[in-house]
């Protein structure tokens, strides 16, 4: 088993290069610094008491799925943010105000409450996406959860850039209505400002 000072000279030797791939692969140094700091947490917390021997693996196994969490989270809030905007009612008092700041999309794994809470909208969203038709609802996933530009999703859906545009526009507009008669405007979402041209390319 390891004593604390193998696992404290482990995490001081590995820090500065975890950071360097990390900020590699999130191109975002606030982010890689928040990633690398919560995976030595969990390495700590809990596999700290395991052989030293295994920390190289362990640490990289944890900080790979941390990675993916943040990826997860930064799709979770693009979606958000495009069908959000589609509730429109900025006002000035609120303009400077993040709507995603109403709804959890952090790490949800500290927080059941929270997790039910997500996973509960995620679910109204899947719901809202199957009523679509299935260009819409393919011009949509492509755009806003792959993350592809116009050209991209105009190529693989056989069409021209209008169209994936006009496809997107009603998506966008037909999941924010199915979601307002779910109640989730009636969050205090629709006081918020969002931008309109997000995930515009």
């Amino acid at each position: 088993m390891a004593t604390p000072k193998e696992l404290s000279d482990f995490l001081a030797a590995i820090e500065r290069r975890a950071f360097k791939q990390t900020a590699y692969a999130v191109r975002d140094d606030h982010a890689a610094l928040d990633i690398v700091q919560d995976a030595m947490m969990k390495l700590a917390d809990k596999y700290g008491a395991q052989p030293a021997s295994e920390f190289p693996m362990l640490f990289q196994r944890i900080l790979q799925n941390t990675m993916r969490d943040y990826w997860r989270r930064q799709k979770v809030r693009n979606l958000w943010t495009t069908l959000l905007s589609a509730f429109g009612g900025s006002g000035e008092d609120n303009e400077d105000r993040d709507p995603l700041d109403t709804i959890d999309v952090g790490d949800d794994s500290e927080e059941p409450s929270a997790q039910i809470a997500r996973s509960q909208t995620i679910q109204l969203i899947e719901r809202a996406l199957e009523k679509l038709p299935a260009r819409q609802r393919e011009a949509f996933v492509l755009r806003y959860w792959e993350e592809m530009d116009v050209a991209e999703t105009a190529e693989i859906m056989g069409c021209s850039d209008g169209s994936v545009k006009t496809h997107c526009s009603r998506a966008v507009h037909a999941l924010a209505t199915e979601l307002r008669k779910q109640g989730l405007d009636k969050l205090g979402l629709s006081n918020h400002g969002t931008n309109p041209n997000h995930g515009s390319k």
